[in-house]
Parts: structure tokens; sequence; C-alpha cells
């Protein structure tokens, strides 16, 4: 297994100056990297719980948020274009309440900023809800020549809010991105399809959204997330970014609940020949009305 070496962030730090074009007058390419937090997808599904309002699911006791699989492949990808090429890196986060540390993690593994858009109204949001509050955000931050998204959310899994980030920005969007090339403002991604992948190529600034065939987000170098943890993450609130977040929900979230158990007690199929085992599991499904 192969781990590539994002720039630490207290390397990022040192060097203000990194960016020799920035002292020739040009500007450096921006990739904007949207990512959500969620309950970890790989705790045991036995272990969640449901508020009592019966409106969002509780993490495990112990299970700390991570970032969801597929941004994580966004980021890596943007790291990616950054190890070869100068490249600024910004990561936005949205939530009503956010874990700095799971998102200090993005400065450790080599983004320059992470932007946390925080509100007590950013609460049980619907795609649409989401990909405006973010969009509003992009436009704060300013020019970029890249957004990056996964291409779903591992709670979800609903796959909308790149695209519609996409729409509300009227930009181009390439999904399920297998690798992604940026030269010279053209943006030119590997598609993944059903029978292969397809080579598309895009002028900046465009959206793209991650497929896991990008490959995992890089481990971070120890002295590089003791060092993410002093850094001080902005907060923008919906004042901030001048929306009213109640005006954008245009979904009711009506309930959530656990999947009820289906499994029934097993049935031990008896025979001393496998032709007398194959009679008797034949008579134990038909009795049962499976066939």
């Amino acid at each position: 297994m192969s781990i590539r070496r994002g720039k630490t962030f207290d390397e990022v730090k040192r060097n203000e100056n990194l960016n020799s074009k920035e002292d020739e007058g040009i500007e450096m390419p921006k990739a904007i990297v949207c990512v959500k937090q969620v309950i970890d997808p790989e705790a045991p599904t036995s272990t969640f719980q449901i508020d009592p309002a019966g409106k969002r699911a509780l993490a495990p006791a112990g299970s700390p948020p991570v970032i969801s699989p597929y941004d994580a492949n966004a980021l890596e990808a943007a790291l990616r274009l950054k190890d070869e090429q100068q490249f600024e890196i910004i990561v936005i986060s949205m939530g009503r309440k956010l874990s700095k540390p799971v998102l200090q993690k993005a400065l450790a593994c080599g983004a320059d900023q992470v932007i946390l858009l925080q509100d007590e109204s950013f609460d049980l949001f619907d795609s649409y809800a989401t990909a405006s509050v973010l969009a509003a955000a992009i436009k704060k931050i300013g020019a970029y020549d890249l957004i990056l998204c996964g291409r779903q959310a591992s709670d979800t899994n609903a796959g909308q809010v790149g695209i519609g980030i996409a729409a509300l920005l009227d930009l181009p969007c390439i999904t399920v991105a297998r690798s992604v090339a940026f030269h010279s403002g053209t943006i030119q991604v590997e598609r993944r399809m059903s029978d292969g992948y397809e080579t598309i190529e895009a002028s900046a600034p465009a959206v793209i959204t991650a497929d896991s065939e990008i490959g995992n987000l890089r481990i971070a170098p120890v002295k590089a997330v003791m060092a993410s943890r002093k850094a001080v993450l902005p907060v923008w609130t919906a004042g901030d970014l001048g929306i009213s977040a109640g005006e954008l929900i245009r979904t009711e979230f009506v309930a959530l609940s656990k999947a009820e158990s289906r499994a029934g007690k097993g049935v031990m199929v008896q025979g001393t020949t496998p032709a007398e085992a194959g009679e008797s599991l034949a008579t134990v499904l038909m009795d049962s009305g499976m066939i």
C-alpha cells in the first residue's frame, strides 16, 4: 500500500509565500472542497439510536463523527492536484454543530484553510437547502477554479448536493470522477461508467463529484495532526452568508426509524446423503410457501 504524504500544516503556515506565482502577479488556482460530517459508517448499525423526537440518528458512544467517505475521496483528489502543481485548497463544511477535530484533519492532510458553516438553523436540511448554503459560502469565498464534492453522503446517499451547487452557481458538473487533472484552466476528468470510464474536459470553473476509485484520503503525519489542533477555524453563520435558512427547506422531514430485523429462526436440514438433504430442503421450502 502506498501512502501519499501531504504538506504538514506548520509547513504551510511557515511558507505563506510558497506560491511563487503570486510574486509574479499570477493567481494560484484554487479548489474548494465541500465535506460533510457523518456518523462513522463503519460503526455497527445495531449500536445506532434515534433521538426521542425521532428526527436524527445518534452516534454510538465512543464513536466520533468522520468525514463522509466520498467527501474524503474529493479532498484526496484536490490534494493530488496540489502534489503536482501549486494549488490552494479551501475546505468548507456545514452543520448545526460541527466537530472541529474532525475537520482540522483536513489541514493536517494538506488543505490550506477550513471554514465552518455553523448555525443553529442549519438543522435537518434537505439537499436543496444544503446546496444553497454551500453555494452562498462559495460565493463569499470569491474566485475559484474547481469545486469538489463527494458523489453522495454516506448517511443519506442522495447524491444531489454536488449537482445542486452546480445548478445554483450555473456551472458545468461532472459526476462520479475517478481521477481529476488541471492544466492551464482546463479540467480533465476520468468519469466512471458501468462498463469502463470516459474522459471529459471542461473549462474552469466547474463542479466535480468524486467516486471512491480516486482513492482513500492520505494519512496525515503525526506532527501535522498535532499542529492542526492549534488552528483556529473561522465560523460563518447564516447571518454572515446573508441567508434565511428556514426559507430554503423544500421538503418536510417527518420521522426517522430503525429498520426492523426480519431474521427468523434457522432450520437445520436433515439428510444422511446429499439427495436426502435436498429432498428435506425442498419440503421445508414448500411448507413455508417459499416455492
